[in-house]
């Protein structure tokens, strides 16, 4: 119960944060192209690799409850997309070249395509 209390913790202050963090990145760059998304996206990777080694070959002292925090909620509520990243790195470095594969083409074109038909079917209600 403790690992799903600082989930949806570390889940709260992810979503404010992608908030803020997209926000200054509109206002500074401006909204004619999504660099708000974007940046989001590769800062949010940056930190699950760097975490994801941290606290599991760096750090031993880190416990599950603290990765469950870092890894699953904040970067979670941050960014699904590190979620995505890490887990396609995970697959190529097991030598699943195939899943590693799908899992790009998944997350990709088939949510695009989802997406495209949710617009489609919420502009038919």
């Amino acid at each position: 119960m403790t690992e799903i209390f600082l989930i949806f913790i570390g889940a709260g202050f992810g979503g404010v944060l992608r908030y803020w963090i997209s926000n200054g990145a509109y206002l500074l760059l401006g909204r004619q192209f999504p660099y708000g998304t974007l940046v989001v996206n590769v800062s949010g990777c940056f930190l699950m690799g760097l975490l994801f080694v941290l606290t599991l070959e760096r750090l031993d002292s880190i416990g599950p409850q603290i990765r469950a925090l870092l890894l699953i909620g904040l970067l979670g509520g941050y960014t699904t997309f590190s979620s995505f990243s890490i887990e396609t790195i995970n697959l190529f470095e097991n030598g699943n070249w195939a899943g590693a594969v799908m899992n790009i083409f998944f997350n990709t074109f088939i949510c695009i395509l989802a997406t495209w038909t949710g617009i489609i079917g919420g502009k038919n209600l």
